[in-house]
């Protein structure tokens, strides 16, 4: 067994990621401290075909070492706006046809087991704080929430993990349904 060389990957190219198609998925990062969380989000969406990300409040932005420690160039490819609060994301992304999910821990959220797409919809998925998580003024003006199932003692994931988790769980699904 041999490790495969870059070039064997079939990447597409900075202008053909541009031109491909994308998932219907905005990520919304609301008010996240770590750079580092950041870059890796903007990786893991650039891997997996987000549409776009949307920064908000605290959330750094591009151009920022940090940023690019992680993201690795990504973030010269994911489309990404900044917003000074996610309530204003979330009223843009709402008025852009987008189902807005939080991904929290909260009464009557929906499993991620358990979650199915509707087929074309459009998503807008909130991830939050690294302490905090989504603000409850955010969840509130939620169509839906999603929790990530956990089995061990912690209640929570890093962000970057749970950006990763959720969307390679929709990624799939959206495949399956052609989406």
């Amino acid at each position: 067994m041999r490790k495969l060389e870059n070039q064997e990957l079939s990447r597409l190219s900075v202008e053909e990621f541009k031109q491909a198609g994308k998932m219907p998925i905005t990520v919304v990062m609301d008010n996240v401290r770590s750079c580092n969380n950041v870059g890796s989000v903007f990786r893991t969406s650039d891997a997996l075909l987000v549409n776009k990300i949307c920064l908000c409040g605290i959330t750094a932005t591009p151009p920022d070492k940090e940023i690019h420690k992680t993201a690795l160039g990504a973030e010269n490819t994911i489309v990404w706006e900044y917003f000074s609060t996610t309530e204003e994301a979330v009223e843009i992304l709402r008025n852009e046809g987008y189902t807005i999910i939080a991904i929290e821990q909260v009464e009557g959220s929906i499993s991620l087991n358990d979650y199915r797409p509707e087929p074309n919809e459009k998503l807008a998925l909130i991830f939050g704080n690294e302490v905090r998580g989504v603000q409850q003024e955010v969840v509130t003006l939620c169509d839906k929430t999603i929790e990530i199932p956990q089995f061990g003692t912690k209640h929570s994931f890093n962000i970057s993990v749970s950006a990763g988790i959720v969307l390679w769980d929709l990624f799939n699904k959206l495949k399956r349904t052609g989406s």
